[in-house]
């Protein structure tokens, strides 16, 4: 992000912040200390998050009106939610409001205001609460104690007349429950479905939901402000997977003692956890007053049920969201792949005295390995072979910004040694500081023999005489995109009918067997197999060899790029 964020921690300074979650990410607290903050994937925003595809470019405005905050959604395409509600116009924010724009969650909290936060918990006095005013019970106790009466939690007073058993208010929440939670809601939407229906369904006053995300309880849906929940009731509610009931505060001396507790005028609370089949992933809290109503242990068993059936349905949409991320990286990288074939020669060109071949595959979708055929006006044929330190798809973005700038520079410059330089320049102004690129060029007059070539921390190429002698490439120079101004060396070979050039990224030398330690191909097993294959055509020598790198490897996934290119004066 532009401005600075700090990872989940308490402010330095009593100033109205966001706490922004996204995916995979912990949370960042950033305190609004400007007067305007805009946020989207556009790298001029003071908030930006480049690689969140559902973000507009410019998404949403946050600015401050006098003593309050107000968002703005910029017309972006998929929209901004407010406490789960599409933000239309400017909206003054309160304490506790959640933005949900792309995939982040993002929650306004004002330290000057009352209900600074949309949950504290206050510490427990003590590990033990009591147990004449305290109802506990666990999903596996409630299920269990219904299995004989086929009512939730084994209530008495089963109607005598079967067909009216399925009316009684527990059947008609579950009922209304599972059709409200069949539908189609973003996870911001059913967390704010979820909280209503417990509120409802157990007649509450306020309640709060919350989930477990990176090891932090994070508000999710608020009914209600300024809420104060003992640690005692949370860790209970988390660890043991019990649910709890608590009837009368002013019977619960642990909690009375908690001034910051009672002082809201709060009469009966329950937390339950929203567990699954494996975990507790959050909880759900309500409380009432004493003019209100008091929970029942009734209602505490429906609200332990009601949350599983909750979390299942949460646990569920959470997958679906990440096979969702995993189908659309997965369409991204396969048409960056089509592309980066695209990039690299469709099919070697045709010089007078030479023969040509060349391979590439990368070891996942997308590779950082390049090579390259550029024919001259006056007959000579330039071949590079690069490789981008690193994989994947930061790898692939630099291996496409080398093939355009070689492109471009090839048009001015014949030379290896000059263009080297140039290319140094060029890539070490914009490469990031740990990434770096080795190169090797090779400038061959197929008339005369003469071949000029240089190399930029690349693996010496190969040479095959016709009478089979076997000779290094080399030349010094460093990589490109860290020693700019270092220059590079070149050098020339003449090249007689029937030598041959072999071109390598580290990938193929550096192969390892999938069972047999960490012996590699090695140069020596490449130079063996093109010395008995040299009288063979250049695609020739290049299926012997990739044939003899998978049988090496047996056919096991590539731990780096290989490619290679082959050249054989005629």
């Amino acid at each position: 992000m532009s401005r600075s964020a700090e990872r989940s921690g308490p402010a330095s300074r009593a100033v109205p912040e966001l706490q922004i979650q996204g995916p995979d990410a912990p949370l960042c607290r950033v305190p609004l200390e400007a007067d305007r903050y805009t946020l989207g994937r556009a790298h001029g925003n003071d908030l930006c998050y480049a690689d969140d595809s559902s973000l507009s470019r410019r998404h949403l405005r946050l600015e401050r009106d006098g003593p309050r905050w107000v968002a703005s959604d910029l017309n972006s395409k998929n929209g901004t939610l407010v406490n789960g509600s599409r933000l239309i116009g400017p909206r003054p924010l309160a304490p506790g409001d959640r933005i949900t724009a792309g995939q982040l969650v993002i929650t306004f909290v004002d330290p000057q205001q009352s209900g600074t936060s949309p949950v504290i918990f206050v510490p427990g006095a003590g590990p033990e609460l009591n147990p004449s005013g305290t109802v506990m019970t666990s999903l596996e106790g409630v299920l269990s104690s219904g299995e004989d009466t086929g009512e939730v939690g084994g209530q008495a007073g089963v109607p005598s007349d079967p067909r009216r058993a399925f009316d009684t208010p527990v059947v008609r929440a579950l009922i209304r429950a599972g059709r409200e939670l069949a539908g189609h809601q973003s996870l911001d939407e059913l967390f704010h479905l979820i909280l209503e229906l417990s509120i409802d369904a157990v007649g509450a006053e306020r309640g709060v939901l919350m989930t477990i995300e990176g090891g932090q309880l994070l508000t999710r849906a608020m009914h209600g402000e300024g809420f104060r929940i003992s640690t005692t009731v949370r860790d209970r509610v988390l660890h043991d997977k019990s649910s709890l009931l608590v009837r009368d505060i002013e019977q619960e001396k642990a909690l009375q003692r908690q001034i910051s507790i009672s002082e809201q005028n709060i009469h009966s609370l329950m937390a339950v956890p929203l567990q699954t089949a494996s975990e507790v992933i959050g909880l759900v809290y309500v409380d009432s007053r004493l003019f209100v109503r008091e929970f029942t242990p009734d209602d505490l068993n429906l609200l332990t049920v009601l949350a599983n059936v909750a979390a299942i349905r949460i646990d569920h949409e959470r997958h679906k969201q990440l096979q969702e991320r995993e189908e659309r990286r997965t369409r991204d990288l396969q048409q960056a792949a089509e592309i980066q074939r695209g990039l690299l020669p469709l099919a070697v060109p045709r010089i007078p005295g030479l023969e040509l071949a060349g391979h590439n595959a990368p070891c996942r979708t997308v590779g950082g390995d390049y090579y390259d055929f550029i024919p001259y006006p006056d007959g000579r044929l330039a071949i590079l072979l690069g490789d981008v330190a690193g994989k994947g798809m930061s790898a692939a973005l630099l291996m496409s910004s080398l093939q355009a700038r070689v492109r471009l520079l090839t048009e001015d410059l014949v030379e290896p040694g000059a263009l080297m330089s140039r290319l140094d320049r060029a890539i070490a102004a914009s490469c990031p500081s740990n990434r770096f690129i080795t190169l090797f060029m090779l400038v061959i007059d197929p008339a005369t023999g003469r071949a000029v070539y240089c190399s930029a921390g690349h693996n010496p190429a190969l040479l095959v005489r016709a009478a089979g002698a076997v000779e290094l490439l080399g030349a010094g120079g460093t990589v490109l995109g860290l020693f700019p101004d270092l220059g590079h060396e070149e050098r020339q070979v003449e090249l007689a009918p029937g030598d041959v050039v072999v071109v390598f990224s580290d990938g193929v030398t550096e192969a390892v067997r999938e069972q047999g330690g960490d012996e590699e191909f090695g140069e020596e097993r490449l130079a063996r197999i093109v010395r008995d294959k040299r009288a063979e055509s250049a695609a020739a020598i290049l299926d012997s060899v990739t044939s003899a790198l998978e049988d090496w490897t047996a056919d096991a996934p590539p731990a780096d790029d290989v490619t290679l290119v082959v050249a054989r004066r005629l």
